[in-house]
């Protein structure tokens, strides 16, 4: 599925993940290839995601939106930081 992780500053991210993990609103929750539509808000928290390749990715971020249709996620976060 594709990714786009942004900031209002810039694109932190652009490309495939097999599954992205987000610190939502109620809890965190995971993403995989055909999760079905859905937009949450997001609390601080740790987003993770796991490249093609097998690496995993981590970041912490501050409050945020995450809409996900048609195996495309996007990830508004207000400020974020690689760990």
């Amino acid at each position: 599925m594709f990714l786009e992780i942004m900031t209002p500053q810039k694109v932190v991210y652009s490309g495939e993940a097999t599954l992205v993990k987000v610190p939502g609103s109620n809890g965190s929750f995971e993403i995989l290839k055909n999760h079905a539509a859905v937009i949450s808000t997001l609390s601080p928290g740790e987003l993770k995601f796991n490249m093609e390749a097998g690496e995993t990715v981590r970041y912490r971020t501050g409050n945020g939106v995450v809409e996900v249709n048609n195996n495309h996620v996007i990830v508004l976060v207000d400020l974020i930081e690689q760990q």
